[in-house]
């Protein structure tokens, strides 16, 4: 589809305008194949409208999310329990482009490259709540352990919570049985030990 350039003022750019325009080129001619330019251009604004939300094209989809995890881990860093704050993860987020992208990675072609940013937002939970666990408790393994089980259920709860079809199903819900589990195992792996939050 040939895009026709609009005259007159240019629209005005919003994140949701230009995820919006990607995920339509993502599946019309694939994540691979869309550029930032495709993107912008389809959203009917200048390239360098992009950089004001977005570092990169991969980022559009984890905005919504992204800006949720900041939030959760400036409160981790400021000393908020750790369930606490993850869970407000899930507080009200409405299914958003990553939600969509999850569900049709395939048709999207982004496969690879959704599961090469899941690992980096599992990566940057665990080294930034065990680095918490650390302070608080001394145990570093005990630490990384725990870090990246906290790490593994906000991204499970997501991919749950798109899977099953994220209009219906409440994230919140799904987030704060997937942190509980994480609550309830000590350093053994029983449900006995303390909880490291």
């Amino acid at each position: 589809m040939t895009d026709v350039p609009r005259l007159g003022r240019p629209r005005a750019s919003s994140p949701e305008t230009l995820a919006e325009a990607a995920c339509e080129l993502f599946f019309e001619q694939g994540y691979d194949g869309t550029s930032i330019g495709d993107i912008t251009r389809r959203a009917g604004v200048a390239r360098a409208s992009f950089f004001n939300y977005f570092r990169a094209k991969s980022d559009v989809l984890w905005s919504g999310f992204d800006a949720r995890l900041a939030a959760a881990l400036g409160a981790i860093g400021e000393g908020a329990p750790v369930a606490q704050a993850l869970a407000r993860i899930g507080r009200d987020l409405a299914p958003d482009t990553l939600a969509l992208a999850i569900t049709n990675a395939d048709a999207m072609g982004l496969g690879e490259e959704l599961e090469r940013q899941r690992a980096e937002r599992l990566a940057l939970l665990q080294r930034e709540i065990a680095r918490r666990l650390t302070d608080a408790h001394g145990d570093a393994l005990l630490a990384q352990i725990r870090a990246a089980a906290y790490g593994a259920a906000v991204l499970g709860a997501v991919w749950m919570w798109a899977q099953r079809g994220a209009s219906s199903v409440s994230l919140e819900g799904l987030l704060d049985h997937a942190l509980s589990l994480c609550e309830g195992y000590g350093a053994s792996g029983d449900s006995s030990g303390p909880a490291l939050a």
